[in-house]
């Protein structure tokens, strides 16, 4: 029976190189995977995934408003699929989530889902909140604040490294904007 998984973290763990590793280990066995990436993420171009050591691969964007289960579908009647893998997976919607239950569930294509917790202020992202609710398997992959302690939070901060506690929930960015801490330097507000 084929699984959805949900791989999360803080920023800065090495999700996407995960995620990459993953693909390649099916494609070097002759299988053919499905590598989705929100289309609102454009850090290494429009359907490319790219990961912060230089990893990357092109994959198909997807928009807050398709259907990923009919998708998977049409991609899996062009040629057999054996996984589904979804990068920055916060920003699926709730439909879109149970929409890749289906794809395990029904079609029968493992999916794995790789995206962060918690947003700025510390609140679920509604694509991580129905997955940690759904996932067969929830996985944590670790990182660390500067003080050594395990990072779990993502501190949002400002051109002068200050923490920014208001605003949208989305703003794509990458270590400009965002670092990676520990709950108490989270509450601190201390990027460094």
């Amino acid at each position: 029976m084929a699984k959805l998984y949900f791989y999360y973290s803080a920023m800065n763990a090495g999700k996407s190189t995960i995620m990459l590793q993953s693909s390649y280990n099916y494609r070097e066995r002759g299988m053919h995977t499905l590598v989705l990436t929100p289309a609102i993420d454009t850090r290494a171009g429009t359907g490319r995934v790219k990961s912060r050591i230089g990893l990357e691969a092109s994959a198909n964007a997807f928009a807050a408003g398709d259907d990923l289960l009919a998708l998977t579908r049409a991609e899996h009647m062009k040629e057999k699929l054996s996984c589904v893998l979804v990068d920055e997976a916060q920003f699926l919607s709730r439909v879109q989530v149970d929409q890749l239950t289906e794809v395990a569930d029904d079609l029968g294509i493992p999916v794995l889902c790789y995206g962060l917790r918690t947003d700025f202020q510390g609140s679920l992202f509604p694509g991580s909140e129905r997955l940690l609710a759904v996932a067969d398997n929830l996985n944590e992959i670790k990182t660390i604040c500067h003080c050594g302690r395990k990072a779990t939070m993502n501190l949002r901060v400002d051109a002068s490294g200050r923490a920014v506690r208001e605003g949208e929930q989305i703003e794509i960015g990458g270590n400009e904007r965002y670092v990676a801490v520990c709950r108490r330097h989270f509450k601190d507000g201390r990027a460094s």
